[in-house]
C-alpha cells in the first residue's frame, strides 16, 4: 500500500495497540532488502542470459543527512522481459554508468525510450538498441494538446494507433511471435511508408522547436530502431510492460517522499524486484 513507516507505527499502535518503533520497523525492511539481494543477483544473471530486455528509469529522492534539508535526486533504473523477472537497479544517478555496469555484455535487444544514456558503449557488441513506439506518439498527443487544430499531428497519432492496432488483434486472436509477424510483414511495411511521408511533410510546415516540430524530429531521429519490430519478432512496438512495472514506484514516492539514506537504495530496489516480478 505504499505506507511510509512512520504510518505503519502510528497504524499499529493505533489498531492493535502494538508500539514498534521507526527504527525497529527499518531494521526490519533493510534486512529483508540484504537477504533477497542474492535472489535479485540471480535474476539479473537470468534476464541478461536471455534475448530481450525493456529498460526504464523513474527518479527517487534519497535524504542524505547533510543538514541542506534536500533530498538527492537518485534514480531506480527497471530491467524487465514480456512474461520474465524484473530487476530494478539503484543508482546516485542517471549517467550512462548506471546501464553500462548493469548490463554488461548482454547482447540482445535491448528496448528503451530514446534517453541518450541507453545509445551507444553500453552492452556487448552485438546488442541490437529498439526504442519505444508509444514515446514517439506522445509527443504527438502533446502537440494536439498545444493546437488541437494541428491535422498533421492528429493524422500521425491515427496511423500510430493503426499499428498498434495490429499487434491488439493478434493478441484477441492469441497469436505467437511468428504468427503475429506474419500478420505485421501483411499489413505493416505500408503504414510505416505512409507515417514517415506525412511526418516529413508535417515537419515541413512547422517550425523546429515547436511542439509538433520537436515530435517530428524526435521520431525520425530514431526511424530505425522504431521500425526494428519488422526484424525481430519478439519485439514489442512500446515499453509500455517496462513503464507498467516503474508504476508502483511513482504512486508510492506520493506517500514515502523518498529513501532514508543512499545505503538503503540497493535494499530498496530489492524488495521493488521481488514484489513486482511476483505482481
Amino acid at each position: 500500500d505504499s505506507l511510509p513507516l512512520y504510518r505503519q507505527s502510528a497504524i499499529l499502535k493505533r489498531d492493535t495497540g502494538l508500539d514498534i518503533s521507526r527504527s525497529t520497523m527499518d531494521g526490519w525492511v533493510m534486512q529483508v532488502g540484504e537477504m533477497l539481494q542474492p535472489i535479485v543477483g540471480v535474476m539479473r544473471s537470468e534476464l541478461l542470459a536471455g534475448s530481450y530486455i525493456q529498460a526504464d528509469e523513474t527518479p527517487v529522492g534519497v535524504q542524505m543527512h547533510d543538514k541542506r534539508g534536500k533530498n538527492h535526486q537518485s534514480y531506480l533504473w527497471q530491467y524487465g522481459a514480456p512474461g520474465a523477472s524484473t530487476v530494478f537497479d539503484f543508482r546516485m544517478g542517471r549517467e550512462r554508468e548506471g546501464p553500462k555496469q548493469f548490463l554488461g555484455q548482454f547482447n540482445g535487444i535491448l528496448q528503451t525510450d530514446g534517453y541518450a544514456a541507453y545509445e551507444d558503449k553500453i552492452g556487448g557488441p552485438q546488442m541490437v538498441p529498439a526504442c519505444c513506439l508509444a514515446h514517439a506518439r506522445r509527443k504527438y498527443i502533446d502537440a494536439i494538446k498545444v493546437d488541437p487544430k494541428d491535422k498533421d499531428s492528429a493524422s500521425i497519432v491515427r496511423l500510430m494507433d493503426e499499428l498498434f492496432a495490429i499487434d491488439a488483434e493478434a493478441r484477441d486472436k492469441k497469436m505467437d511471435h511468428e504468427q503475429r509477424h506474419a500478420l505485421r510483414m501483411e499489413k505493416a511495411p505500408a503504414l510505416l511508408a505512409q507515417l514517415r511521408t506525412q511526418i516529413l511533410a508535417a515537419q515541413k510546415r512547422v517550425l523546429p522547436k515547436s511542439t509538433a516540430g520537436k515530435a517530428a524530429s524526435y521520431t525520425l531521429s530514431l526511424w530505425d530502431k522504431l521500425t526494428r519490430f519488422l526484424q525481430y519478432p519478439v519485439l514489442e512496438l512500446s515499453n509500455n510492460l517496462a513503464e507498467n512495472s516503474m508504476r508502483p514506484v511513482a504512486i508510492g514516492r506520493r506517500n514515502w517522499i523518498h529513501i532514508g539514506h543512499q545505503h538503503a537504495g540497493p535494499r530498496i530496489a530489492a524488495i521493488f524486484s521481488i514484489v513486482e516480478s511476483c505482481r
